[in-house]
């Protein structure tokens, strides 16, 4: 087989599964975070969700007898992991991993996940240990993170066919905090626009609440549910100091997905 054959079938194989997209754009996220961001002294926290992660997945795979291609998803909730939960105490780490990975398997219904697995891993780890935390001012706010991810994540939700519930999300939360922060309390757009330029929020727009197994089917039903969630993202943050707010607001929202 010449090298260009190859390249082809692996390029198409590539473009085959959205969730290759999310995987390297992911990667490349936390490669980000290592490199240029110094996270580097958080080698061990990686090395502990991720063997968790896979290391349950895998159990599932052979007790259910599934094709091991299913990894790959475990694989996407391991960077959101990674690239999310913190925390000094290994127990809580494993804790969060492996119920990120079960929720999967043990909270169905008709087919589709209740949970999106990193969201109920992240605040299983902060509700049952009280030492799991989110750090969202990690990114920072630099306009080039800005289009990074916003670009990377526009590419795997139009991939995914969920573009339309980062689209709603995102502006309905602008929306609202321009109403409030430059309509009502009368401050300049600089600090409308550095409210949004958030690497987390973006990372929650474009890889958490696009997953097509915790999302509604329906457009309407998930345009409407986006708007929902970024509703309550707002109130929480902007009223109730919530820095986690997306986060909350996802978790609370997921048990009436089944129902849209």
């Amino acid at each position: 087989m010449s090298l260009s054959n190859a390249l082809d079938r692996t390029w198409k194989w590539f473009l085959s599964d959205g969730r290759h997209f999310q995987i390297v754009f992911l990667s490349c996220f936390l490669c980000y975070g290592i490199f240029q961001l110094q996270w580097d002294a958080e080698a061990s926290r990686y090395a502990i969700i991720a063997t968790t992660c896979l290391g349950t997945q895998a159990v599932f795979i052979f007790a259910n007898g599934l094709e091991r291609r299913t990894l790959k998803s475990a694989a996407i909730t391991t960077l959101g992991l990674c690239l999310l939960l913190k925390s000094g105490s290994t127990i809580t780490l494993v804790l969060g991993a492996f119920v990120a990975i079960a929720s999967k398997f043990v909270l169905r219904v008709k087919g589709k996940h209740i949970f999106n697995p990193a969201n109920i891993g992240i605040v299983a780890a902060m509700l049952l240990t009280g030492d799991g935390w989110v750090s969202p001012g990690q990114w920072g706010s630099g306009p080039a993170l800005v289009f990074l991810v916003g670009a990377a994540g526009l590419m795997v939700v139009l991939r995914v066919g969920r573009i339309d519930t980062s689209v709603a999300f995102l502006l309905t939360f602008a929306l609202l905090d321009l109403l409030r922060t430059v309509a009502y309390l009368g401050w300049g757009l600089d600090v409308w626009a550095h409210r949004l330029m958030n690497g987390s929020l973006l990372l929650f727009a474009f890889f958490m609440i696009t997953d097509p197994m915790t999302t509604p089917n329906a457009p309407r039903a998930r345009i409407a549910w986006s708007m929902l969630v970024a509703a309550i993202t707002f109130v929480m943050s902007t009223f109730a100091f919530v820095h986690t707010a997306p986060i909350w607001a996802l978790f609370l929202l997921s048990a009436v997905t089944p129902l849209l």
